[in-house]
């Protein structure tokens, strides 16, 4: 008998986990959960943990989890349908009523998944003979260990045409059941089928209880017209519905507690280092997230992370899941955003800089209402007041967007503050750098320099431009400041005058001052937020990109604050000194032109090119320069 998804969350709306759970295993309430001795080991110390509110059981003895069905099979060694009936009558459910026609399709679609499931096996072999060695090459370079591969079931299909089929065919498989599984191709003039997935890395897609239902495979050709496949729609598979990682992903979620994230990435390995670095994670598939997608997601996490990278196709992510999401928020259904900076994704922050560095990075993250507010700020110039009238338009168009009549108008007050916020800051004059800021009636309140919330459209693309040739050095020192704000408390008149060493980031120097200056305390996080919104998210990410190959020692993990304070302001220092050679080189030259001696000329220009030389070759960071 097939049951449907609403038939099930019926069932499970109506019993509580440890309600069933406790008429076999003596459980305690600790916290949230519950506790208790494994049904599945003999233990004497408890290590067996259920989570109403979850929905899921996790025995850390055993490793095994699940829910309230799969419980009763592993204790009672029930079939699912016995299982599912049983918890009906329990909950006072009537079973759907026996169709003939249904049950013949589960038999096929049982049949199908067993077809998979020999595939998958098959897959995981061919990765370990002689023609899986590309595919060994790539997983080493990209950081996974062959330890890991069983794990996630990752296997190889061979290039030959019809290696996967003759296998299966061999094993009693009928072609028209490996079209059906998605597995083999049947060209429309009705000539031989042949594998679908030829030359690729496979990963296995699988449902909510860890079934395999169909495949995604990355290709080893770089001339592959599709560097990503995953299975055609089946009886088993609808893209729209799934989620890669999730049976895993619900086990971490389970095992990390009440404050555990749920992120969404963008692919499979993505998913995969997430997973390996204890973050449950799970991405679409190669699509926008479905509104069936998401109702999944809300079922576990009340708030999911949507993470994307810092690129340009990133952001456009970013900006639809925002437009298919806005519909369907409620109390308790949202999301969060999180960027990963420097031109990586969660895989290269894995490999690269270890777990605890991408824990970090997906948990800087970003609300929904901010991430929309961002957005629809930077979509146009505000330097007119019809600029002006059509973002306050746009704000409000998004809350109504919201089919929550409460939440609508919830968000419609709150985005509107912010635009107040957004404008009464851009009035508001800032007095000169290095005096006490004063009210009206100061001679320092009147005449005062403004510096812009903001860089306009035209100095951010002038940034941008800028950023393709950015001071590595100058870089990694602005990336510091953004992630230190105390270590430019001795240095605000010098960062005044000639910003960090490059032009490209003088907007953003101004704007970090003008910040420092009006809040009495300034944390890394609030800073990079209102970076964020005042239009620099772009330039931080080309900043962090530059900053990679500096090699900055003060970024390193293991520098104590004050060492990586002093480092940081020798090399500001050094870049300043550069910057004011230059001046004085202008100048000698002048004097020269007039009759002065070059003896002047020759020792500004030797220093210069030794700090030059410094920079250069990373002698700076170890205080070698020459002065």
């Amino acid at each position: 008998m097939r049951f449907d998804d609403r038939f099930l969350d019926e069932i499970k709306s109506r019993l509580r986990l440890s309600d069933v759970i406790g008429k076999t295993v003596k459980l305690r309430r600790q916290g949230r959960e519950y506790v208790g001795l494994s049904p599945f080991n003999k233990e004497r110390s408890p290590s067996f943990f259920v989570n109403d509110d979850k929905g899921f059981y996790h025995d850390f003895s055993s490793g095994k989890h699940g829910d309230l069905i799969s419980f009763l099979q592993e204790t009672e060694r029930l079939s699912f349908v016995e299982a599912v009936e049983r918890l009906a009558g329990e909950a006072g459910v009537p079973l759907p009523a026996p169709d003939p026609e249904a049950a013949a399709q589960d038999r096929k679609r049982q049949s199908l998944s067993d077809w998979l499931d020999v595939a998958a096996a098959w897959f995981e072999a061919e990765l370990r003979r002689p023609a899986g060695a590309a595919a060994r090459d790539y997983l080493s370079r990209r950081g996974l260990p062959e330890s890991e591969w069983s794990r996630f079931r990752i296997g190889y299909g061979p290039a030959a045409r019809t290696a996967l089929k003759d296998y299966l065919v061999a094993k009693g498989a009928l072609p028209r059941e490996l079209a059906a599984a998605g597995v083999m191709i049947v060209p429309e003039d009705g000539g031989e089928g042949y594998d679908r997935f030829r030359d690729r890395i496979l990963f296995p897609i699988t449902d909510h209880r860890g079934r395999i239902i169909s495949f995604g495979g990355r290709a080893l050709d770089p001339k592959a017209r599709a560097k990503y496949l995953n299975g055609p729609d089946t009886d088993l598979f609808d893209k729209g519905r799934v989620l890669y990682g999730l049976h895993e992903a619900r086990r971490l979620l389970l095992a990390g507690g009440d404050g555990a994230a749920l992120v969404v990435v963008e692919g499979y390995m993505d998913v995969i280092a997430c997973q390996r670095a204890g973050i449950a994670a799970v991405a679409a598939m190669g699509t926008a997230l479905t509104e069936s997608q998401m109702e999944l997601l809300w079922r576990l996490h009340p708030e999911p992370t949507l993470c994307f990278d810092g690129d340009r196709a990133g952001m456009q992510a970013a900006s639809r899941a925002i437009d298919r999401a806005l519909p369907h928020l409620q109390s308790g259904k949202s999301f969060k955003f999180a960027i990963v900076t420097g031109g990586k994704d969660p895989d290269d922050i894995l490999r690269e800089q270890g777990a605890a560095a991408l824990k970090a990075q997906l948990a800087a993250t970003t609300p929904f209402i901010d991430a929309l507010f961002t957005r629809e700020r930077d979509a146009a110039p505000l330097e007119t007041p019809e600029n002006r009238a059509g973002l306050k338009q746009r704000l409000r168009a998004a809350a109504k967007a919201i089919a929550d009549a409460d939440l609508a108008a919830a968000y419609r007050d709150a985005l509107l503050q912010r635009l107040d916020t957004l404008f009464e800051t851009a009035r508001r004059p800032v007095a000169p750098v290095g005096r006490p800021s004063a009210g009206p009636g100061s001679k320092w309140s009147r005449n005062a320099p403004e510096i812009p919330t903001s860089a306009r459209p035209q100095s951010r693309e002038a940034a941008r431009r800028l950023a393709g040739s950015m001071n590595p050095t100058a870089a990694a020192l602005a990336r510091q400041a953004v992630a230190d704000p105390g270590v430019l408390d001795n240095h605000i008149e010098a960062l005044q005058s000639r910003g960090f060493g490059d032009p490209a980031l003088d907007g953003l120097a101004k704007e970090i001052i003008r910040v420092r200056l009006e809040a009495d305390h300034l944390d890394s996080v609030a800073l990079r937020r209102h970076l964020s919104q005042a239009g620099f998210s772009t330039l931080l990410i080309d900043v962090d990109r530059a900053a990679a190959h500096a090699g900055a020692p003060f970024e390193k993990d293991d520098v104590t604050l004050a060492a990586a304070r002093s480092q940081w302001s020798y090399a500001f220092e050094v870049l300043h000194r550069v910057a004011a050679l230059e001046d004085a080189l202008t100048l000698a030259k002048l004097d020269l032109a007039g009759g002065d001696s070059a003896s002047v000329l020759i020792g500004l220009k030797k220093e210069r090119d030794s700090l030059q030389r410094a920079i250069k070759t990373g002698s700076i960071w170890t205080g070698e320069a020459e002065s």
